[in-house]
């Protein structure tokens, strides 16, 4: 059975493509086809696509099992200012509306589509507890993903099993947001942004893939599902295990003016603010998470 994926090249996708091509047969779609086969050719076939038309990858959607559609610009890799929010939002508009153009005009539609979301779609909360029933936010990462998420609607309305995966923090090595958080560590200049009191969702790649192939195999399951551990914590925690776990301290402190000085809106949207976010639809399943307790975790990926 066929797997077509979008943004297969990123953190994530690079890590399906790793655990899917053992059971399926993975077209990996990506700007640029060289680089791509790089990083994925030894576990998908590589098709060269825009990100916004049909032509290129008619072929292998048409009777494919599924679509997995991760594409987008990655919103942390700068300073938010007009063009950069313009760029983060279109790219999911153009690659989400291609992907339903072209379920469209298949002959033999896909089994499943699963559509990336985010837990920005619930906005800052403080210490509200979240699941999937919880209304959206407010803010930019919430329209983003109220958008994203509507494609998925349009897409049940075809007739296709559709799910959406609201992810947190995935945290893992070589890449993603781990990469980031542990390098001021490995300077000695660990420590938390503001007050430390935000909540800190995060999952483990490696669930983070088990949930997506569970979701995309369960025939059943439909609609949004978080992907987070079942055990959040604040930033502040997870910095000083983080340190603990590195053997690095985890004592200083960026004033939250100091943040938004340096990244703008970005900064009380990912940084200073944050979700408690529980997996509630997916503990209610028969999915075992491997990581549930940060320390696990982060020794995991350290080691």
């Amino acid at each position: 059975m066929r797997v077509v994926i979008t943004g297969a090249t990123g953190f994530i996708g690079t890590a399906l493509c790793r655990e899917l091509h053992k059971d399926y047969e993975v077209i990996a779609l990506s700007r640029d086809a060289n680089r791509a086969a790089g990083s994925v050719g030894e576990w998908a076939k590589v098709v060269e696509w825009d990100g916004r038309t049909t032509g290129s990858w008619f072929k292998q959607a048409n009777g494919a099992f599924a679509i997995i559609n991760l594409a987008g610009e990655n919103i942390a890799s700068g300073r938010w200012n007009e063009s950069k929010k313009a760029g983060i939002l279109l790219s999911r508009q153009d690659c989400s509306r291609a992907v339903l153009e072209v379920i469209k005009q298949v002959n033999k539609k896909p089994a499943v589509v699963i559509q990336a979301s985010a837990i920005g779609y619930y906005g800052p909360r403080r210490d509200e507890q979240l699941d999937e029933t919880s209304t959206p936010g407010k803010g930019f990462l919430s329209d983003v993903c109220r958008r994203m998420e509507s494609f998925a609607e349009k897409i049940e309305g075809l007739g296709v099993r559709c799910v959406v995966i609201r992810t947190g923090i995935v945290l893992g090595p070589g890449g993603g947001a781990f990469t980031r958080l542990v390098k001021p560590f490995r300077f000695f200049l660990g420590g938390h942004l503001g007050s430390g009191r935000q909540w800190f969702s995060w999952i483990h790649i490696d669930d983070e893939v088990a949930a997506i192939k569970f979701l995309l195999e369960n025939e059943q399951l439909k609609g949004a599902f978080n992907l987070t551990a079942p055990e959040p914590v604040t930033t502040k925690k997870f910095c000083k295990i983080l340190g603990k776990v590195l053997h690095r301290p985890a004592l200083l402190k960026v004033p939250g003016f100091a943040a938004r000085l340096m990244f703008g809106e970005m900064a009380h949207e990912m940084l200073l603010s944050g979700q408690k976010v529980l997996p509630k639809r997916l503990l209610n399943t028969s999915f075992d998470f491997k990581y549930t307790n940060v320390e696990q975790a982060l020794n995991d990926i350290t080691s």
